[in-house]
């Protein structure tokens, strides 16, 4: 059965940790821009406040990019464990339908995807180093 052999497969390899990659960059846009339209617009904040909250996302994010560059199932472990925390924040928080739908689909959806991807591809790493 050679679907479910462990051969060594960097092109696959590679491909995952471009997408994780992408996924977290264009995710972590989309926070940003959400956090600081959020403050400005909807809580009336001063563009200076509504910018240094986006920067705290914006810190974060840049994080998790590097740690994502050097290590790869911990930052899987952090984004799973980010969307998990999402959703609980969610329940508690009591949100209508229309939110639930946009975090699931704009923020808890990609962060599954990407933690998925960087674990594909640091089991991927392992199996060509072992097989060197």
């Amino acid at each position: 059965m050679e679907l479910l052999a462990r051969t060594c497969n960097t092109e696959a390899m590679n491909a995952s940790r471009i997408f994780a990659r992408l996924f977290v960059i264009f995710g972590g846009m989309f926070w940003v821009s959400a956090v600081w339209g959020a403050k400005s617009v909807y809580q009336g904040a001063p563009l200076s406040e509504a910018a240094g909250s986006a920067a705290i996302y914006a810190a974060v994010i840049a994080v998790i990019f590097v740690l994502g560059l050097f290590f790869e199932y911990l930052t899987s472990a952090l984004l799973a464990v980010g969307a998990v925390v999402l959703l609980v924040a969610g329940l508690f928080l009591g949100w209508e339908p229309g939110v639930w739908g946009t975090v699931f689909f704009f923020f808890v959806l990609p962060m599954f995807i990407s933690a998925a991807l960087y674990f594909s591809a640091a089991r991927m790493q392992k199996i060509c180093t072992l097989a060197e």
